[in-house]
């Protein structure tokens, strides 16, 4: 087993210091997150490396499959090392037919935190993300109501620390004066940039901004300037895309998904990659 965290440390709050390489569940799931996964067997085997090779973050979520990457997660896992932190979030439901259901009511927000604790095999969960928005991103509603539900179950002690996932700077004000907030989960990635700003703020504030989709998503990302970069550095594209958002900034951690370890080998294989100005300097030049 690994000594070293993947990417460096970060210490959020007392007890809670993650691998800024993380490693994100969802693609465990069968196609488009939905039922078993293809390979059952080559899935647990990807959790117990992904913990072999370091990593101590896992992302997940009751809404992936649904329930089959948390069952995984218990089969391949559990009981969890002491150091490793699960970090899921709430906020949603499938359908029958795999359809995403946004379901934010206070109850139900607390049925589905009660969800992940029994799926998982825990007694209280690291971290919890509150998931609004849309799939289009942000939008402007307010999120007290839904945030102080969390909160309240942090207060009796089913979760230790909170996170909000397609959020604006607003609403991450708009949460603190309800409870700390350690993490923020968005939609960035070399050519999504909308975010800069809260990247910055998150930086300032020592919470941790993790990129979802840092490779692009289901439209991986696609630049001639990309390329060009990885073939000067000897690395893979998704590598050199990768490390860019590690050194974008010191509390950006990184939740890749994949359901191989051959992938998640070089996923790992990034947080190593140190790349010089110029190639930042290029790579800035792609989003936006």
């Amino acid at each position: 087993m690994s000594e070293t965290l993947p990417g460096g440390a970060l210490t959020l709050a007392e007890g809670l210091t993650l691998s800024r390489m993380g490693y994100g569940g969802m693609q465990l799931a069968g196609p488009h997150v939905f039922g078993p996964p293809r390979d059952r067997e080559q899935a647990l085997a990807v959790l117990r490396e992904a913990v072999d090779l370091g990593i101590r973050h896992i992302d997940t979520s009751d809404f992936y499959g649904p329930v089959v990457v948390n069952e995984l997660i218990r089969e391949a896992l559990h009981p969890y090392p002491a150091d490793l932190h699960i970090v899921t979030k709430v906020g949603a439901r499938r359908g029958d037919d795999g359809s995403w259901i946004m379901s934010l009511e206070p109850d139900d927000l607390k049925a589905q935190v009660r969800e992940n604790l029994e799926h998982l095999g825990l007694d209280v969960l690291d971290v919890v993300n509150l998931r609004v928005g849309s799939a289009h991103g942000p939008d402007e509603a307010p999120i007290a109501e839904q945030f102080g539900a969390l909160a309240e179950l942090r207060e009796e002690g089913l979760i230790r620390h909170l996170g909000l996932s397609t959020v604006t700077s607003e609403q991450l004000t708009e949460a603190q004066a309800i409870a700390p907030v350690v993490t923020v989960q968005n939609l960035y990635n070399l050519a999504n940039r909308q975010d800069d700003a809260l990247v910055e703020r998150c930086a300032a504030e020592n919470i941790a901004f993790a990129s979802y989709f840092p490779l692009g998503g289901f439209t991986p990302l696609q630049s001639d300037t990309l390329n060009a970069v990885a073939d000067r550095l000897g690395a893979s594209p998704q590598q050199v895309a990768l490390a860019w958002l590690l050194q974008r900034s010191p509390t950006t951690v990184l939740i890749p998904g994949t359901s191989t370890l051959a992938h998640l080998r070089e996923n790992v294989a990034a947080a190593d990659l140190k790349l010089p100005a110029d190639a930042i300097e290029d790579l800035n030049t792609i989003g936006g």
